[in-house]
């Protein structure tokens, strides 16, 4: 084996060093060679990707994109963690979510990597009568508490408190969140509750529970919704501000009412996207604490987004709960729930249960994700998108403040319009397949095994929807499976195939895998006539198309097609009804070949 003297020499020393102009003429060029008229100085805008919130992501960052101190780990303003240390010398928390009452799989978690627990009581969840029954076995001095309690704030306050009593923690030993969140529900339902319960509960733990904060505000409701996280991250702060307004009211100090909060928030298979919202989180929450003259670290809970999961191939969710917990953990978060690749469908099994907390002690135990502090620090990119997203979060916060502050906001529907036009939009980019979908929009498979679940507890309606990425795919799916119920065999589409393979291959697989979004099941056997179908796309080249396109398609017409696609960008093809292509409204598309196929 041959050394290399130590004499300090990089190996890249005889290599003069690339400058930007080089980089931006070379891919000019290239953009250039493809029919772009793109100038040097525009290469990099042209490959740029635009997200929401206006934020848009280059191709390359450098020094140029520096952006303002973010500080140190554990000071002011805290973008690179709350705590000099980093993640506690465990790892983050593992925090496992229960909405049944059901001891045995808490138990099961606890003893399995679980580090704390997160019980959903009241409607749509554990009675609040159950808890002590639920907790019967948990070592309430080890394991942290985290309620989440609708409108049984207190009764169900009261009865976590009435436990640690009857079970012998020391005030001073209890650790978790007695869960409440007015304004959180007042978003997921519209009710409106009366805060006094709850100063009082955040006094009771100021004064005896130091381990206990009283109030969650919980940013999910604004995620769920289809908020951006610019939006996310506002909603977070307005809220956050409306209770330290009403905690000081009632007698607490801006240090005392910080300490009652914790924050939750989404994390999504964007994996930059969650980690510049985390860290931008901090320094937003930092700010607003430097104004209310005591500058205070945001502690934070983060959950992977209900919104990413899918109910068809669920199985694919275990890979973007893998990413989004890295994220979290990468971006600093305190306590983090997986939500099981089975949650859209019901109540998760044990399997799911397993996998869920075991993605978090893999990231910890295995990959040592929490050995390094803030591992995202210094990333130009990292930095940059922080800041962008920390600028639009605080001017959609100051919108709010400008309406009225959180409740108005809510109350006036304002919010609602804003958090629907994002979804909109985002639902564009979805049904055009932009933003794909792995299993669902993307690859779907027709043959496989539907997975089933006992369903779980309706939770509380009547204010912002919940919305899921799945869900215009899932609407045609389920015409698909009705048709399927009732006759036997899916709706079908007849895939002709011209020319070689070469010519054919590349739009037949688009063809094949668009319409099977829609639950129609594409045919590329045998003749149009055996196929059982009544429409038809044509699969092949352009060259071909302009020999073969307009007499194959007569010729089925006249064989029974009663519509003809072809798969390629729109011409004046005569006999061709209809053009699927990359960037097309996909469930357009679909839901007006079912409609014709008589599929309800």
């Amino acid at each position: 084996m041959t050394v290399l003297p130590d004499d300090g020499l990089s190996l890249a020393a005889e290599f003069p060093d690339a400058t930007l102009e080089q980089w931006q003429r070379l891919v000019a060029g290239v953009l250039r060679k493809a029919g772009k008229d793109v100038s040097d100085a525009a290469a990099g805008e042209a490959l740029s990707t635009a997200l929401e919130d206006g934020l848009r992501v280059r191709p390359l960052y450098n020094a140029l994109d520096s952006v303002p101190d973010p500080g140190v780990p554990g000071f002011a303003p805290f973008v690179r963690g709350s705590r000099p240390e980093g993640n506690a010398p465990g790892g983050w928390d593992i925090r496992q979510q229960h909405t049944a009452a059901d001891g045995d799989a808490v138990l099961a978690d606890l003893e399995n990597g679980v580090t704390s627990l997160w019980l959903v009581l009241g409607e749509g969840g554990i009675p609040v009568s159950s808890l002590g029954r639920v907790l019967d076995s948990v070592l309430l001095d080890l394991a942290p508490v985290v309620l989440d309690v609708g409108r049984e704030v207190e009764p169900a306050a009261r009865e976590l408190l009435r436990l640690y009593e009857e079970r012998g923690v020391a005030q001073s030993a209890a650790r978790g969140n007695l869960g409440a969140d007015p304004l959180g529900h007042e978003a997921r339902t519209g009710e409106r509750l009366d805060f006094a319960p709850v100063a009082g509960l955040a006094r009771l733990c100021a004064d005896a529970y130091a381990g206990v904060r009283a109030l969650t505000v919980d940013a999910l409701p604004y995620h769920e919704a289809g908020g951006s996280a610019a939006q996310e991250l506002g909603c977070s702060l307005a809220t956050g501000v409306a209770y330290l307004r009403e905690l000081t009211d009632a007698g607490l100090s801006v240090e005392q009412a910080c300490a009652q909060l914790e924050f939750r928030y989404a994390a999504t298979a964007d994996q930059f996207l969650t980690i510049a919202k985390l860290r931008a989180a901090r320094r937003l929450w930092a700010r607003v604490t430097e104004v209310c003259g005591a500058p205070a670290g945001q502690v934070q809970h983060v959950v992977t987004s209900p919104v990413m999961m899918t109910r068809r191939d669920p199985w694919v969710n275990m890979l973007r709960t893998t990413v989004a917990t890295l994220a979290a953990g990468v971006g600093g978060a305190d306590s983090v729930t997986v939500l099981p690749f089975d949650h859209a469908l019901g109540l998760p099994d044990a399997f799911a249960r397993r996998i869920a907390r075991n993605t978090s002690a893999i990231l910890v135990e295995e990959s040592h994700l929490a050995r390094v502090i803030d591992p995202a620090g210094g990333s130009w990119y990292v930095e940059r998108l922080t800041d962008e997203l920390a600028h639009a979060a605080w001017e959609f916060f100051q919108k709010i403040e400008g309406t009225g502050g959180q409740a108005e906001s809510l109350r006036s529907g304002r919010l609602g319009q804003d958090l629907a036009d994002t979804w909109e939009a985002r639902g564009t980019k979805l049904a055009k397949r932009r933003e794909p979908i792995t299993g669902v929009s993307e690859f779907p498979h027709l043959a496989e095994k539907p997975v089933e679940r006992a369903p779980a507890p309706a939770r509380p309606s009547g204010g912002l929807p919940r919305v899921r990425r799945d869900d215009a795919y899932e609407a045609l799916r389920a015409r698909s499976d009705a048709h399927l119920a009732a006759t036997g065999t899916r709706p079908r589409i007849f895939l002709a195939a011209l020319g070689p393979a070469a010519a054919h291959t590349a739009r037949l697989t688009f063809a094949s895998n668009l319409f099977q979004a829609g639950g129609i099941e594409p045919v590329t056997e045998g003749t149009f006539e055996d196929s059982g179908a009544t429409e038809v796309c044509l699969c092949s080249s352009d060259a071909l198309y302009e020999e073969r396109a307009e007499d194959v398609a007569a010729g089925l017409a006249q064989a029974g097609a009663q519509h003809v696609f072809l798969a390629g960008r729109p011409a004046e093809y005569t006999g061709v009804d209809g053009y699927v292509f990359a960037g097309c409204d996909a469930v357009a598309v679909l839901s007006a070949t079912l409609d014709r196929m008589g599929v309800s």
